[in-house]
Order: C-alpha cells, then sequence, then structure tokens
C-alpha cells in the first residue's frame, strides 16, 4: 500500500481538506486514476472540491516528486501514488488497466554499454502491454490454423 498521506505529513504539505481529500483517493497500491477519476472520487468524500483544485493539486504532488504521472499510448494521464517505490507497469492494450509490477534484477544491467551511446543513464520506464484477464476472457478464440 502506499503511504502517500504520511510522506505528505512528513514533508509539512499543507493539509488543507481538498489536498487531504485528495491524497486519500490516490492512497493505494495498484492505484493509477485519471484527474477526472480523482475528481468524482473526491467528489464522493467533498462534494465542494472543483474539478480545477483537484487538478492542482495533482500537478503539485507530481512537482513534489510524491506522484509518478504516467501515460500509456493515447489515453488519458494516470497519477500513481507509488513515486517511492521503484516499479514497472503492466498496461492492458484493451481497457487500459494498469498494475504496478516488481521484476526481480536491474533493468539497466541489461542494456550493455554498446547500446547506451554515451548516455548516463538515470531512470529506467518499462511496460509490459498485453491483456489483462477480463479482456482476454472477452475476445473470441483465435481460429484453428488449418494445417497440409
Amino acid at each position: 500500500m502506499s503511504d502517500l498521506l504520511e510522506r505528505l505529513r512528513g514533508r509539512g504539505w499543507r493539509m488543507t481538506a481538498q489536498r487531504r481529500v485528495v491524497a486519500e483517493v490516490l492512497d493505494g497500491e495498484h492505484v493509477h486514476l485519471t484527474a477526472d477519476e480523482v475528481h468524482a472520487r473526491a467528489v464522493a468524500r467533498l462534494p465542494e472540491i472543483s474539478r480545477a483544485t483537484v487538478y492542482n493539486t495533482l500537478g503539485e504532488l507530481v512537482s513534489l516528486g510524491e506522484v509518478l504521472e504516467v501515460a500509456t499510448d493515447h489515453r488519458a494521464k494516470r497519477y500513481d501514488p507509488n513515486a517511492h517505490r521503484p516499479h514497472h507497469h503492466l498496461v492492458c492494450a484493451e481497457c487500459g488497466a494498469i498494475r504496478d509490477v516488481h521484476p526481480a534484477g536491474d533493468p539497466l544491467a541489461d542494456l550493455p554499454e554498446s547500446e547506451r551511446f554515451g548516455f548516463t543513464v538515470s531512470n529506467v520506464e518499462v511496460t509490459y502491454r498485453g491483456l489483462c484477464p477480463d479482456c482476454a476472457a472477452q475476445r473470441p478464440p483465435s481460429p484453428a490454423v488449418a494445417r497440409p
């Protein structure tokens, strides 16, 4: 589970009711909500919260490095509170569901020096793509290939 609220308190971040609600909505494991989803959930807890406040709070959390902004293909950006635990993402190509994954090993070690082209690499982002179990179950089975 994410420790977003604790991290923000530890930083002395001014915890207004609106900011607290946004942080509470984001807190958790495998949370990758769009700004509109954050707003909808925040409104359920605090009806007077505005869309602008949600967007501004998300922007501030990203600037602070407490939330990651995740962009997958041409879909809406999603917000990930697990900014302090290195991880990769598993993305469903059909519905866009995202899960955090923590493979063993160092992905940078898989990049040979000859393929770095002189870059000093400071960060690695890996995205695995496929179909989630729900979307895979909805697809019709592939037709059998006729063999001679």
